[in-house]
């Protein structure tokens, strides 16, 4: 292990889940998906979704593609945050030019510092023209 791995590992023991949820939810509206599954995801994350399941930083990056395929260029409105313990959760809007979601509701595990497992539920809803 070296000296950044021994920076990572200690950083992500001494964040909370809060910590954790706000940062990933500034780094997603920033786009910055890069940062965000670096600092906030485990490598071994499983992520439960109605689209299906996906595992690992590249499975999480799959279910990223289809989330901008369903939105593209959209804005992201955070309706609701709750977090207790290793739990968190959010209820969310997202707009594009194209198509709506209405009902978007993740959960977050997390431990020591990570994201372990999430789960996403969406409809996406074309916009009428």
């Amino acid at each position: 292990m070296n000296a950044n791995d021994i920076e990572r590992v200690t950083r992500s023991m001494s964040r909370t889940t809060e910590e954790v949820l706000y940062d990933h939810l500034e780094l997603a509206k920033q786009g910055d998906w890069q940062t965000d599954l670096k600092r906030n995801f485990s490598g071994s994350c499983v992520l439960l979704t109605n689209y299906g399941v996906f595992e690992g930083h590249e499975g999480i990056k799959q279910k990223i593609r289809l989330l901008h395929e369903h939105l593209p260029n959209a804005t992201y409105e955070y309706k609701q945050i709750l977090i207790h313990g290793e739990m968190g959760f959010l209820v969310w809007t997202g707009d594009s030019d194209t198509n709506t979601v209405s009902d978007g509701a993740d959960s977050y595990l997390v431990r020591d510092g990570n994201v372990v497992v999430m789960t996403i539920h969406y409809n996406v809803k074309p916009k009428s023209s």
